[in-house]
């Protein structure tokens, strides 16, 4: 190491006590992290490209600094989607230090990692105070039977209103319309269970029937007078 000729020429002084890094909350409990090693937890990140085009959900459990497990959700273009592949492949069995700096293609995964080691590090994680924390494989309870992402899809215009396209409940069928033109329900089918049920051996239209359901006041008892396809009406 080499030092300017002002610092050589200083007379020393001892340094003060040593304090360390504040503890931080980890799978339940407060740990000083010295090294990426000390770095446990199952957290979010969530970033976006740099024109604003899409953005990315991801969600590491990290046990002592590796990651064992990761999810990657995105919303954009084709890219994204495809990057969100690489990802998955490359994320597993690295460091969150490797992690940060490994290119993974697309700037809203990138901008997710950063967001995500900043949760972490500073011991805001999801399993902060959750003893042990979460079991590996705690990504596909975010999911939810079917395992599909849950987004929310609406498109709407000053002109013509409001279009219901996707939502918790999964694809939407059809708008429920009152007398005053206002939309009161909707019918929606389960994708993710009804291919589960065609995997299982159920025909398609068994399975899409078993898997379609309604929400709201979408019953003409209920106050509904028509009914609109909201991609072709």
């Amino acid at each position: 190491m080499t030092y300017s000729q002002q610092v050589q020429n200083m007379c020393p002084i001892t340094k003060g006590p040593k304090h360390g890094p504040a503890p931080i909350p980890e799978e339940g409990a407060w740990v000083k992290a010295y090294e990426i090693k000390d770095i446990s937890g199952y957290t979010h990140g969530v970033g976006w490209c740099a024109p604003q085009q899409g953005t990315c959900k991801l969600s590491l459990n990290i046990k002592n600094g590796v990651i064992e497990e990761a999810l990657v959700e995105t919303i954009g273009c084709s890219g994204m989607t495809h990057s969100a592949a690489m990802a998955g492949e490359i994320l597993p069995g690295k460091t969150i230090l490797e992690a940060l700096n490994t290119d993974l293609v697309c700037d809203a995964i990138n901008v997710a990692m950063r967001e995500l080691f900043l949760q972490i590090v500073y011991g805001r994680s999801q399993t902060a105070f959750s003893e042990d924390g979460l079991p590996i494989g705690a990504g596909l309870d975010d999911l939810g039977k079917g395992l599909r992402s849950m987004t929310g899809t609406i498109f709407s215009t000053k002109a013509k209103g409001v279009r219901y396209l996707e939502l918790t409940e999964g694809y939407i069928n059809k708008l429920a319309v009152d007398a005053n033109d206002e939309v009161i329900g909707y019918q929606f089918v389960k994708l993710g269970k009804m291919m589960e049920d065609i995997r299982h051996g159920k025909t398609p239209n068994e399975a899409y029937e078993k898997n379609v359901g309604t929400y709201g006041r979408f019953s003409k008892e209920q106050g509904a007078v028509k009914y609109i396809d909201p991609r072709e009406e």
